[in-house]
């Protein structure tokens, strides 16, 4: 998911060693902040669920919190088009 740096206009915080279920990145785009939970989606199911401390942080966090599996749902979320 590196390629999301690429992408003219985010700015891109990697915030994975925070730990505590807390989003891998925190994008920047259009004056928004986007917390965005990373999962590869070239692993099998069983293998991109959340975490406990994942889901824990989803349920308690009043603000929006999202999870994408490749780059093609980074621009969907971010409606950006190719």
């Amino acid at each position: 998911m590196t390629n999301c740096r690429k992408i003219k206009g985010l700015s891109v915080f990697s915030t994975h060693t925070l730990g505590k279920g807390f989003p891998d990145i925190v994008i920047g785009y259009k004056g928004l902040n986007y917390l965005v939970e990373i999962k590869d989606g070239d692993k099998p199911p069983s293998a991109r669920k959340l975490t406990p401390d994942e889901i824990e942080f989803h349920a308690l966090w009043k603000g929006q919190v999202n999870i994408c599996h490749n780059i093609e749902e980074v621009l969907q979320l971010l409606n950006i088009k190719k």
